[in-house]
């Protein structure tokens, strides 16, 4: 059976997939040119992106952890103090006992000092493990608040948001906050605790050579200025730039039919090299400065302890000053400890800026409102509150509805019809009339901009969405199957159906037959996307899906579209019991299925410009009529 010539596939795939393809080619272009437009103005913005705010609310996350969160802090002060008293240990052996000369003293400062040796190796095995534990802990729950979240937001957000870029957040950037939350936060305190009781500890000994100490400080400080602006931004284009990445290939891999279908793949390739220069040129600008900054660091740690020696030697050899050697070489154990952190807090800075990268990214999902909130938390108190719907008798009213995408884009004007309990309505019209976005509406996945869809007499603002679309059976031309069994892709109507009801779904279908011989009957695997099933064994099990949840509107959108004659010949028949006592729209391109339809409106350009039944608007002899003629003719 043949479909109207506008609705064909095979007429429109030539021209449809090369504007896709021309689209895909401007959109990587587009993509290229907007980051370097925001590597320009970063470049111009001498802004302090270290974001402490950001990082409070990143380890807010921690309160999760409980009771072990306080024990790690404690191995991050208990860690910190132990190697500045090793070193201070290890001086007051060599002042005390090697001084003078008492061998039986050294062994027991030896042993004590490898006893508190192994403690703080102790010490460290718990400050590492309870660190990656909460780690992994803080990484899992806001992975599951992302998920949560996607799965409150409306469709409009999926429209306008790349699915790979979504990925990216749930992979690349988590894994920047995993180690943010793992290392930077309590290696950077173990470090500065380290800096700030070996300084005390010098401050005793000298604290004329500590405070030629500090006085450098402010070198270190302008180093630290300098590099913290260029790295953050660096950080910051590196991790948009690989979300584009992901995106292209998340893309690239979905639409691979295209691409080999019109030999595409080393144009493709060029396009995606380009993506990749770009994020190249990202990663080495983040190396260069990296490679220039931790160096300075180390240098300046050299020089300031070369200078030590030159005012520390003087000391010890002056007449005047008389600077006693054992607490010079102590002084020098505890520089060592105090500049040592400064190359180690110079890499965990750069990994902190990573990390407040992918957190802001995260955050700025999570912080996106869906169109409704029906958890209350963001609800106008003015609002009513969200009802369900319950003794639903199948009636639904289109008030006037006008909607579009984008305001300068009207996709519907001002539709207006009543479908009564049972009855079947009929959706027709070319491409683009509006027939996808009725369903959208229908289903909530939109709201409307102008107008009210009222299902008995609620409006559908008013309704939960889960309520909603529980009273919703939905068979698509192109339906979506998860991976596992059929059983199991069948039963995602209804979670609870048992076995008997599954195949009692399928069997009031008068498929039965159908699905048992397929491989292994109702067990048969089904991969990713549906591979595994034709076409026509996919609808089927989409059908049997919509019918198990024994919905009080059923949808169908060219339903019988992926089957064969003689099995659309049975589903229509069996279609003709089931629909019975449920309200039914049909989006169809084949007029013959919607004969027997009670209304049939006829869209184009997002109004209803003819409604009745298939034998009234025939003899009016206007645009369904000429519709139906041009398809009788094929």
């Amino acid at each position: 059976m043949s479909r109207l010539p506008e609705d064909r596939p095979e007429l429109q795939r030539d021209s449809s997939e090369k504007v896709h393809i021309k689209g895909v080619e401007d959109e990587v272009s587009h993509d290229i040119s907007l980051a370097r437009v925001s590597r320009r103005q970063s470049d111009e913005t001498d802004t302090d992106h270290l974001n402490f705010a950001l990082f409070r609310r990143l380890f807010s996350w921690t309160r999760l952890y409980g009771p072990k969160r306080y024990w790690l802090f404690a191995c991050v002060i208990i860690r910190a103090a132990q190697l500045p008293l090793l070193a201070w240990s290890l001086s007051a052996v060599i002042n005390g006992p090697i001084a003078e000369g008492d061998y039986a003293a050294t062994l027991w400062y030896a042993l004590g000092y490898a006893i508190f040796a192994i403690f703080t190796q102790v010490v460290m095995h718990f400050r590492m493990r309870y660190a990656l534990e909460m780690g992994e802990t803080v990484v899992c729950e806001m992975r599951n608040a992302v998920f949560r979240h996607l799965m409150k937001m409306p469709m409009a957000f999926y429209n306008r948001t790349k699915h790979g870029s979504i990925l990216s957040r749930l992979t690349s950037d988590m894994e920047s906050v995993r180690q943010g939350v793992q290392n930077v936060l309590f290696v950077s305190l173990v470090q500065m605790g380290q800096m700030i009781i070996s300084g005390v500890l010098m401050a005793f000994y000298n604290w004329v050579l500590f405070l030629a100490l500090i006085g450098m400080t402010p070198i270190l400080w302008a180093i630290n200025r300098f590099f913290r602006k260029r790295i953050s931004r660096s950080s910051r284009n590196l991790q948009e730039s690989f979300s584009r990445v992901t995106a292209t290939v998340a893309e690239s891999v979905r639409g691979i039919h295209v691409t080999q279908g019109f030999s595409r793949e080393q144009t493709n390739a060029g396009l995606f090299r380009r993506l990749i220069a770009d994020h190249s040129g990202y990663n080495m600008g983040l190396s260069r400065n990296i490679a220039r900054y931790l160096p300075l660091l180390e240098l300046n740690a050299q020089v300031f302890t070369a200078i030590l020696v030159i005012l520390g030697g003087y000391g010890a050899l002056s007449p005047t000053m008389h600077m006693d050697i054992g607490d010079l070489v102590t002084f020098f154990f505890l520089a060592g400890l105090f500049f040592q952190p400064i190359t180690v807090i110079g890499r965990q800075f750069t990994s902190a800026l990573a990390a407040l990268a992918g957190a802001e990214r995260v955050f700025r999902l999570l912080d996106q409102k869906p169109d409704w909130d029906e958890s209350g938390n963001d609800r106008d108190p003015n609002d009513p509150p969200e009802v369900p719907l319950e003794n639903f008798s199948g009636r639904v009213h289109f008030e006037e509805i006008s909607f579009h995408y984008e305001p300068e884009k009207p996709v519907l004007k001002k539709i207006g019809f009543t479908a009564e309990p049972g009855q079947m309505v009929a959706l027709v019209g070319h491409t683009g009339s509006g027939k996808s976005t009725i369903i959208n509406l229908l289903c909530k996945f939109y709201l409307p901009t102008e107008g009210r869809v009222l299902f008995d007499d609620h409006d559908i603002r008013e309704l939960q969405t889960a309520s909603l679309r529980s009273q919703i059976g939905i068979v698509l031309q192109k339906n979506f199957l998860f991976s596992g069994t059929v059983r199991e892709n069948i039963r995602v109507g209804r979670p609870d159906a048992t076995d008997e009801e599954v195949e009692a779904a399928v069997r009031q279908l008068d498929c039965l037959d159908l699905v048992e011989n397929m491989t292994n009957g109702f067990e048969t695997v089904v991969t990713e996307r549906g591979q595994g099933l034709s076409l026509g064994q996919r609808q089927i099990v989409c059908f049997a899906r919509a019918l198990l949840a024994n919905p009080k509107i059923l949808i169908l959108d060219e339903a019988t579209s992926s089957v064969d004659t003689m099995t659309e010949a049975r589903l229509q028949s069996a279609l003709e019991t089931l629909l019975k006592d449920r309200t039914c729209f049909v989006v169809a391109h084949r007029l013959s299925t919607i004969r027997k339809a009670d209304q049939v409106l006829v869209l184009d350009q997002g109004e209803i410009i003819e409604r009745g039944n298939h034998r009234d608007l025939l003899s009016e002899k206007g645009h369904y009529a000429d519709l139906y003629r041009r398809f009788t003719e094929e």
